[in-house]
């Protein structure tokens, strides 16, 4: 109920004592006596206010009392609906919870609690207006941020719209992106085939042309031959020569066609691309974020322990310098001495179990398969090379950039640093990709790019000044990892659970 007695409270000077005050008044801190008193919307009303509350259409029917007759023993009483339980009064009073019910309710929910009355038999009292105030007060305060929280939510409607309609272009273009790359590449094949096709067609040709000549040539000798017996001895001597170097050059270009095979067109698919498309589970990942929920609990990491290990050799010209390191699935350590132009294999012991000769500094290594690593050199080489029971070189491609750190391998594609940005080959040594911009033409990059690592969906590159940027599968920037503290950071690992370690100079 929102009436109560009022008995010490003065407004502008005034000390008049009412028994029962205006509750709408109270409202804008002004006391005024109340004269009647409003069941239905449980309020006391001063003469103004009565006046006012009886012409508005909302409120004609409401039979307005005395405020003599709310007085203790003459107050009309107004059975209330539960809420739980519409079709019932509520009846009783549970002390335990400090709440009301209906019978129904205390049967079923309340029966365990002690303090539990019929709200008739207890000796209860109106409630202080100041009390009356402090719950309007708060329910205008709720219905406030009720307000505010709804045009927050349609906003938020609105914008995760927009949202929707971005990432649906941004998917459409990610489909285009890979459509027009693979018609690039089928547009190659079918230049690089109709090249082929044509300097080999042209080469038999000439080849035919060439037979054909000769076989007149060969008619010829048998005609002289014909007629060798009625030359002078000087003449057949000359002839004699003239038609066996003929008949030389005639046998020689038999035999060489004779042990040459038949030219075919062949194609070989790369199965590179065909294994990272097929393998692929989806174009990217959509994931909704909430602003303020909360942040992942910083874990702080401890060295459990520190080796020095040597893994220097006997034929090692220089001081050790690694200047990169992979680790294969099954454990297995691959070290780049960039010093001494070596790659390195250390066993479950760290020591050095064997090793592959380069022709020239390594600058960046990386896992390309379960037993195969890729190395980075400086002379703008990629090496191949099969990690079994030895090391053995496979194959190299060329690449712009070489002599800046830092390679990794990811969905079958070499990203590769360039100093100023990333270049993305194929392992054919096709130039996919170049990242080096946003859309808008701003640098991605602060400084010089270096190490990166694959973390998720995503590729993480530093560049030497306070953090590393995160890419995604589409080249694009997802987020970035930019710290204050962190200055000249240049390495970067991922560990099985996804935390991300920088390292800095």
């Amino acid at each position: 109920m929102a009436a109560g007695r009022f008995s010490t409270s003065i407004k502008d000077g005034s000390d008049a004592d009412f028994e029962y005050t205006c509750t709408q008044c109270g409202e804008y801190h002004i006391r005024e006596e109340a004269v009647k008193y409003c069941p239905e919307c449980e309020e006391y009303l001063c003469t103004k206010c009565t006046n006012q509350h009886g012409r508005r259409k909302a409120f004609i029917s409401h039979k307005l009392i005395d405020t003599d007759a709310t007085k203790r023993g003459n107050m009309v009483t107004i059975a209330t609906k539960c809420r739980y339980h519409p079709n019932r009064d509520i009846e009783m009073y549970c002390g335990t919870h400090d709440m009301v019910y209906c019978l129904k309710c205390i049967a079923k929910e309340h029966r365990s609690c002690n303090d539990v009355s019929e709200i008739e038999d207890m000796h209860t009292s109106l409630v202080d207006q100041q009390e009356v105030q402090r719950l309007q007060n708060q329910t205008r305060n709720i219905k406030e941020r009720l307000m505010a929280i709804d045009s927050k939510t349609q906003k938020n409607i609105d914008s995760i719209e927009q949202q929707r309609d971005d990432v649906l272009a941004k998917i459409e273009e990610v489909e285009q992106s890979l459509i027009e790359h693979i018609r690039k590449l089928k547009h190659e094949a079918i230049g690089a085939l109709n090249k082929d096709y044509t300097s080999e067609k042209e080469e038999l040709k000439y080849t035919i042309n060439k037979m054909a000549n000769t076989k007149k040539e060969m008619e010829t000798v048998s005609s002289q031959l014909q007629t060798f017996t009625s030359m002078e001895a000087g003449q057949q001597f000359i002839q004699m020569k003239l038609i066996q170097q003929t008949v030389n050059d005639a046998v020689k270009l038999v035999e060489e066609r004779e042990t040459t095979g038949s030219k075919a067109l062949c194609f070989t698919e790369n199965s590179d691309l065909k294994t990272s498309i097929m393998t692929a589970t989806s174009l990217g990942r959509v994931n909704t974020v909430t602003e303020n929920e909360h942040q992942t609990a910083r874990r702080i990491y401890k060295v459990k322990s520190k080796k020095e290990i040597n893994i220097s050799m006997q034929n090692d010209r220089h001081t050790c310098y690694i200047g990169d390191v992979c680790q294969l699935q099954d454990g297995t350590i691959i070290l780049g001495d960039w010093k001494n132009w070596k790659i390195k294999r250390l066993d479950m012991n760290y020591n050095i179990k064997d090793h592959c000769d380069l022709d020239y500094y390594p600058m960046g290594i990386c896992c390309t398969g379960q037993n195969e690593v890729a190395v980075k050199m400086a002379n703008n080489k990629v090496l191949f090379i099969s990690v079994g029971s030895s090391l053995s070189q496979l194959k190299k491609i060329t690449i712009a950039g070489g002599g800046w750190w830092g390679m990794t391998y990811y969905a079958g594609e070499l990203w590769t640093s360039t100093g100023s940005g990333v270049n993305v080959y194929s392992t054919y040594g096709t130039l996919l990709k170049t990242v080096i911009q946003h859309t808008n033409g701003q640098n991605i990059f602060k400084s010089t790019t270096r190490h990166m690592a694959v973390s998720g969906e995503t590729v993480i590159v530093t560049d030497e000044c306070d953090g590393a940027v995160c890419l995604g599968r589409d080249y694009t920037v997802q987020r970035e990892l930019r710290v204050k503290n962190l200055v000249d950071t240049k390495g970067v690992c991922v560990s099985s659970d996804g935390t991300v370690f920088l390292n800095m100079c």
